[in-house]
Parts: structure tokens; sequence; C-alpha cells
């Protein structure tokens, strides 16, 4: 008999709606974790008939934030006509690439390796989830009996298995041998819920988690991880010290390649740091394989109390690393045959401090924070498990052939090639307008993480909502102010490696008419404020053995000499020299340093718009509307210089093919023979 479902509209529709609302809830499952489904009917665009579908969620996709268009579509009956051709578990891998001859038209997302799990479930609708009280229960050492406790025959054990065209034949036969369940509880993994209407398969998804979570509560032990034996430092202290060794964090972490850094000091991070199981339980690693494909097999855990001398900590970090290295090393060594993907690099992702955080990586800022997220998955299911049983995760030999597994490896070659400024972390000051937001906005669509800072709050926000970037509030006149936002970037990002020195005003006045005050507040913002703020950077930079670019955004006005522009002049001719200086003393440290000179950019400028474009516009007798047309028309292009000019002119320093330039000044102004450099 031919199954009928409801048609595609409707049952997609409720399926966007059902996956959203499951992935809002992290307790329901993690970011891009888990995956759902619906069968429903469609037409056949060829012959006019109806054709059975599967809707499900596409590889890589998030519940939270799924769409229509993150949906694999496929022909049911092909998918299920696979089973005929299954070559056995050894060869499952092979049934992936069967899934693009199932695809429906052009299939929507590419369908991920747990598509054959939704397929043969004979159920309109299938979740399948990694709630951190399912998983508790999956990594316990006596999970089938405590499954059998906590749901009875609602919800059946289904032994460990490797993700696969294996596993979905296997929880298809749950499904039929066992009319009563919902569910199954996957060992070492997670959950599987299914129902006849979408409502029901929420539901019956949530009436397993909810119960997982009941069952811990009311039989777990209350101190699963042992008497406190490190004591946490309070938040000012705590965060003061995390922002002090972030960037050597970060350096350690991006041995082998550049990382972004994270640091979480959430509540169940520090109670799990400060407990005598911790190195016991860490060295397990994680179990799910969403968890260890994103933290890997296990974290560093530094062994020493945060009140030791912060030397003794640097020092003992790069002890430790070393060791992890190594022990990475031979983890990989020990599993890998001939035809294993090579070694994608030795450096922890999760780094554990007592007493302090926790510090994750990844290759941008999201996948940096999302590591530091399953790693408090990890904790939770560690607590949930070590209550009611013994934390027992899947071997190390199933964790190494999840990590390198070719389909894993075939996910991440698909992925779009990073950009040239990826993995580095931006500062840019005076971010929130002008010069400063047009680089703030280059440097993110180059790839790059992004702090705007400005003294305009509002200004420096809304400029970070658009970039997916940091906002800091800072006075650049300030030490104490710039010592904090450097400390703000190191604890959104691990650290920094480009500042680009672009905060500035001006005040245009003949000699007579320039007051001490004039002169003080544009040397105290464009060279105190440049010095200060190069000043705290290189501090982090060196600190992280990475090198780092110093961009300064300086003035046609440092070589020419205008009219009426004293004190803006030496200013800039400050810090014009700032880059020739710094580029000798910091050359050692990989550090470049180079300036760009802008004139004439009167669109979108700040400063102009703050006083200086009337200023300028009544020494040269212009209209302050023609101003901007009156500096083209003396150039030599004739062209009207914009912030975005400036902007390229950064990235083109900072982006890698002038690695080896340092002490250059490169003039963004349509060419003005005055003030050609010689």
């Amino acid at each position: 008999m031919v199954e009928t479902f409801n048609s595609a509209a409707g049952e997609v529709e409720a399926l966007v709606r059902r996956s959203n609302r499951l992935g809002a809830d992290p307790r329901n499952t993690n970011y891009a974790g888990g995956n759902t489904s619906a069968k429903a009917t469609g037409t056949d665009p060829v012959t006019g008939r109806d054709v059975n579908l599967l809707y499900v969620k596409g590889s890589g996709g998030d519940l939270g934030t799924l769409s229509a268009e993150g949906l694999a579509v496929l022909r049911l009956d092909r998918l299920r006509a696979l089973v005929d051709v299954y070559p056995g578990a050894e060869r499952e891998d092979e049934m992936v690439a069967a899934f693009d001859h199932c695809l429906h038209g052009k299939g929507g997302a590419a369908p991920s390796i747990d598509t054959a799990m939704h397929a043969l479930v004979d159920t309109a609708h299938v979740d399948h989830l990694h709630p951190d009280a399912g998983i508790a229960l999956a990594t316990a050492a006596d999970g089938p009996a405590l499954t059998e406790r906590c749901f009875g025959d609602r919800v059946v054990w289904v032994p460990w298995r490797r993700p696969g065209f294996q596993l979905g034949l296997d929880i298809a036969a749950v499904h039929r041998e066992h009319p009563r369940a919902i569910g199954v509880i996957l060992g070492g993994h997670g959950i599987t819920a299914w129902g006849a209407t979408s409502d029901e398969c929420e539901a019956n998804s949530r009436e397993i988690i909810e119960t997982a979570q009941r069952f811990l509560d009311e039989h777990g032990r209350p101190d699963p991880f042992g008497p406190v034996t490190i004591e946490t430092l309070e938040p000012g202290a705590r965060r003061l010290l995390a922002a002090r060794l972030a960037p050597a964090i970060r350096g350690l972490a991006s041995t082998d390649r550049r990382q972004v850094g994270h640091y979480t000091d959430s509540a169940a991070v520090l109670d799990f740091l400060s407990r005598e199981r911790l190195a016991e339980l860490a060295a397990k690693g994680t179990s799910c394989p969403d968890h260890f494909l994103r933290t890997k097999v296990r974290p560093l855990v530094v062994d020493l109390p945060p009140t030791a001398p912060f030397e003794d900590l640097l020092a003992r970090l790069v002890e430790l690393h070393e060791r992890y290295r190594a022990d990475y090393r031979a983890y990989y060594e020990r599993h890998a045959d001939a035809g294993a993907p090579p070694m994608r690099g030795a450096d922890p992702a999760i780094v554990l401090v007592p007493g302090v955080g926790m510090f994750s990586f990844g290759k941008d800022s999201q996948t940096a924070r999302v590591a530091g997220e399953f790693y408090v998955n990890a904790i939770n299911v560690m607590r949930g498990a070590e209550s009611v049983s013994r934390y027992e995760p899947i071997g190390e030999r199933e964790k190494f052939r999840i990590e390198y597994w070719a389909l894993e490896e075939a996910k991440l070659a698909r992925m779009p090639p990073p950009g040239p400024l990826s993995a580095r972390v931006a500062l840019v000051t005076g971010g929130g307008s002008g010069i400063g937001r047009a680089t703030a906005r280059r440097l993110a669509a180059e790839g790059a993480c992004v702090a705007v800072a400005d003294r305009d709050t509002e200004a420096a926000e809304n400029v970070a909502a658009e970039l997916g970037g940091l906002a800091v509030t800072v006075d650049v006149a300030d030490a104490t102010a710039v010592a904090s936002a450097l400390r703000r970037t190191a604890l959104a990002y691990g650290g920094v490696d480009l500042v680009v020195n672009n905060a500035g005003l001006s005040i245009s006045k003949p000699l007579l008419e320039t007051t001490e005050e004039d002169w003080d507040r544009q040397h105290d913002v464009l060279a105190k404020g440049s010095f200060l703020v190069s000043r705290e950077a290189a501090r982090m930079m060196i600190e992280q053995g990475m090198g780092g670019d110093l961009v300064y955004v300086a003035s046609k006005n440092a070589v020419f000499a205008g009219p009426n522009n004293l004190a803006y002049g030496a200013a800039k001719a400050d810090q014009a020299h700032q880059v020739r200086l710094l580029a000798a003393e910091l050359g050692e440290h990989g550090i470049r340093v180079n300036g760009v000179n802008p004139d004439g950019v009167v669109r979108g400028s700040g400063i102009f718009a703050g006083g200086w474009g009337a200023q300028r516009a009544a020494v040269y007798g212009v209209a302050a509307e023609d101003l901007g047309a009156y500096y083209a028309k003396r150039t030599l292009l004739k062209r009207e210089v914009l912030p975005e000019h400036v902007a390229a002119a950064v990235f083109a320093l900072t982006a890698g093919d002038l690695s080896l330039t340092t002490g250059l000044h490169v003039p963004v102004d349509a060419g003005v023979a005055a003030a050609f450099l010689r």
C-alpha cells in the first residue's frame, strides 16, 4: 500500500516552525546540532503526479534559524529503495553519495549523514536532537538500565553506532518492533523522537527531554564533581586576569593556524573548574559527535591556581601546551590508517583555567563561541551522568573515526574559502563614523573580527550591530580607557592583530587665534591617543607572538603646509613620525607599522560634519556644500576622495600582499603634488 501524506506547503511550514522552537532552547539541542524532518506529498514536475517527499534539515544548518531554503528535499521512494542496494555497515559511507540521486528537483540544501534515519522511520515526522539531559543518560555507564527506569517502554535504548545508514535501519527497526515507543536514546549520542503530526513529534521530543531532566533532578547526587578545591576569583579580578592571559593562550592555540578566541566565565563553567574531579573528568573528553568535532577529543587543563604568579602561569601554559600537542599527535598516530586525512592541527580548542574560566578557539568568532557552548553542553552532560551513574563516553577509537571521518572532511572541503583577513582581530578607533566606519566595514567584509571603538557609544553600537562585531566606548586620550578597550577586545576575541588609529578631530584657526586648549585637545586625541592605543596593542601583539599591523590614518597635512592649520598639521606630523619610529622598533616582533595620508574626505566625515568643513570652506572662500568638489578640482586625478577609498588602502596594507612593507605612508588624496613624499 502506498503511503499518503499531507500536502507539502503546510507540512514544510509546520516543520520550520517546529525546528525554530526546538532550536531556540539550548536545553533541546546545541547550535547546528540535530535535525528534523517531515514527509509530505508534492508534485512530480515531469509527470504531474503526486510523489512522496522527505523534507529534512540540510547539512550544517541550525534548527533555531532554519528556513525552508535550508531543507534538503528528496524522493522518499528512491531513498527507501537504497535499502535493497545497501552494502553493509563497513561500506555505509558510500550511501551518502547515493542521496544525491534521490534529490527532488534541485534538492535544496545538501543532505546530511542523518538523512537515512529520517527516511527509514515509518512515520511522518522525526526529530533527532542533542539535549544535555538525554546525552547524560546516553553516556552513563548503565545507560540501558537507566533508560528503562526513566521511561519504561516509551523510550528504547539503541547502542552506540556512528551516524549513518545502519543507524537509520536500527532506529527504523525499533519503531516497527516497539509500537508504544515515542523515541529512542542513542548511546553516546542523543535522542530521536517521532510522531504522526508535527505537533505530536515535537511533544514527544519535549517529553523525552523533560522526563530525562526530571529523572536526573530527582535521583542525581548534588555534587557529582566532588568538593571545591580551587576558589574562583571575584568577577573584577577574574576578568582582569583572563584578559591578561587571553593573548598568550591565543598565541599558543594558534601554533598550527591562526585562531579567534572566546572567553566564558558562566556559573556552570566556573563551578566545574573549581571541583576536585576536574582533571579526571576532563581527561575523558566529550562524547556527542557534535561536541568533540568542535572541542577536540579533550581540553587543555591548567593545573595551577589563579593566585599563582602571572609569570608562573604563563610558563606552565607553555609546558602544558607542548605536552598537549605531543599527546594529540600520539592520539592521531595511534588511530590513523593509510586512508586517514592529514592531521588538522594539534593545538587545543578548549583551554580551562581554574578560578578564571574557559577559553575556546575556532577559525572565526562564531566557531570559537560555539566551541565554548559545546563544552558547556559537555559539562552539563558529565554532571548529569555522574549524578546518577558514571560518565562513560564512547571510546577513543570511535572518537577518532568521527573526528577524521572522510564525510566530515568532505563537509570541510565544501565550505567557502576564508577571506584574506579571516581569523584576524581588528580594532578601529573612531569607528562610529566616516573613515573609521568605512574601514570597519571593509575589514569585516574581508573576514576580520572587528571591535568598533568610539567615544560615541551609540555610533559604535550601530556599526558593531551592522557588522556583528564588538562595540567599545573609549576616549583614546585616556590611558585607562584605552587599556580597558583592549582588554574587552581580548575577552571577546582572544587578542588583537590589526589596529587602525583613526580617531580624530580638527580645529582650523590662524596661529594668533589658536588657544592652548585647541593645541592640547588635538594633540591629546591625535598624537597622544595614537601613542596610547599603539602601546597597549603592541603589548598584546607581542604577548601573542603572531606579529600584527598598526595602521595610522594620518593626513596630507602631515607633510603639506597649509594656512590656518598649525595645531592639526603638527599633530598629524607627530602621528606620521610615530609610524616611522614604531616600524623601526616593533619589526623584530613581526609587527608592521604603516600610515595612510588622506585628503579632502568630506562626504560621510565626522570631522567635517563637526565644523571643520565650514572652517576650511571659509579659508578657501567656497560654500561648505561645495568643499568636496573644490578639493577634487585641485587634485591631479580630479576625483573626490571618499571614506571607502581610505578603507581600501588600509586593507591593501594589511591583507598580506604587502607583508614585507613597514614604515610606509600611502597617499589617498587623488594626487596632491605638494604632498608628494620625498
